[in-house]
């Protein structure tokens, strides 16, 4: 699945979430989206209950992005049209068994891809990352360019994760104030873009890092095309106003 909701973030997060929902409940089978979606800072419960969240939601939006309660858990991370949501939602009867193969999984697939396209890319947190995250994915041990989290509910589990394709210093231009006002420490210069860190003759559009992660996919599961069903969205519609800050 690909679309997105770029005019709506709150409504494009609730989508990942309904379709979580929907493959615990048997109503659709695992299921992967990759999606471009809109400028938003996707904050999780740690800073929504913290005394400077309302200044770190007017600094987001005050940089053109628009603010958003996460679905898994973490920090504050920046989603733009330069980047790719991930969400890959999977019924499991006993979702907390598989917590940490499933990072270790996600986290190597994403390296996996990105190596396809000559990055040199680990898997491990860079000190002073924002986000920060033992499956975080790096460039060279220096940057970060994608992060990842988990959401379990009775049922299904879900990974969900950004890579950052372009335009890294859009997500330190937004962090920087909101870090400061959640009173969080971290290095703007480990923010990173795949594009800096490929050979400039190597295509880095949107969709060609999209094809190189669903070729490490295909590696592992038969992929068929799809596109999001009217029981889907109008869920995601009940959900949505949840991930709006109050």
């Amino acid at each position: 699945i690909g679309q997105a909701f770029a005019d709506d973030r709150a409504l494009d997060v609730a989508v990942s979430r309904a379709l979580l929902q929907r493959v615990a409940a048997g109503e659709l089978p695992e299921t992967l989206r990759l999606a471009r979606p809109g400028a938003m800072v996707a904050f999780g419960k740690q800073d929504a209950v913290a005394s400077g969240y309302a200044d770190a939601v007017r600094a987001a939006r005050s940089g053109g992005f628009e603010a958003v309660l996460r679905l898994a858990g973490g920090r504050a991370a920046v989603f733009h049209e330069g980047t790719i949501a991930l969400a890959h939602a999977v019924p499991d009867r006993a979702p907390r068994v598989g917590i940490h193969s499933r990072f270790n999984s996600t986290a190597d697939l994403i390296a996996r891809a990105l190596r396809r396209l000559g990055v040199d890319a680990r898997v491990g947190e860079v000190p002073g990352e924002y986000c920060p995250g033992g499956y975080s994915v790096n460039a060279r041990g220096a940057v970060k360019l994608a992060g990842i989290g988990q959401r379990l509910i009775a049922g299904a589990s879900h990974m969900g994760g950004v890579i950052v394709l372009r335009d890294a210093s859009r997500v330190r231009d937004v962090l920087v104030p909101v870090y400061k006002a959640l009173e969080l420490d971290w290095d703007p210069g480990t923010a990173g873009a795949v594009e800096d860190d490929v050979d400039a003759h190597v295509p880095t559009s949107w969709a060609d890092v999209r094809d190189a992660l669903l070729a490490e996919y295909a590696r592992e599961y038969a992929i068929e095309d799809a596109e999001l069903d009217p029981e889907t969205i109008e869920l995601a519609q009940r959900l949505a106003p949840e991930h709006r800050p109050r």
